[in-house]
């Protein structure tokens, strides 16, 4: 499976962030809900202090491209084989710099790639 960080996490029930956490953790992956905010997804407790786990596969981004910036380093230190920027979160600023360190950038909804089986 494919262990994947979540930026931008939420423990509001209704935000696409807990919604996708829940999706991937039903789906067999190893799960990182990484936000501001302390909470907890069904169980997952939400990380704030910008964790870096040892082998991430994927990046699930969540937050505006204004609010990503403080995040860039982060991210990227994590070395992940791709980003995908979710509806709302496209940035070609990172896109650009993700691609300069061979990192795949996608634009897609991870709920949509779980639920078609292309994650």
């Amino acid at each position: 499976m494919k262990p994947t960080v979540i930026i931008g996490a939420s423990s509001n029930p209704e935000r696409y962030s807990y919604k996708a956490t829940k999706s991937l953790k039903a789906h067999g992956h190893k799960v990182y809900p990484v936000g501001v905010k302390q909470g907890d997804i069904e169980g997952e407790k939400i990380l704030t202090n910008k964790p870096v786990p040892g082998d991430v596969d994927t990046v699930t981004m969540y937050l505006s491209a204004k609010n990503q910036k403080d995040w860039y380093e982060y991210i990227l230190s994590l070395k992940p084989k791709r980003i995908i920027f979710n509806p709302g979160a496209e940035n070609p600023e990172l896109v650009e710099k993700a691609k300069t360190l061979g990192v795949e950038s996608i634009e897609a909804c991870t709920l949509v790639m779980l639920s078609i089986g292309n994650y």
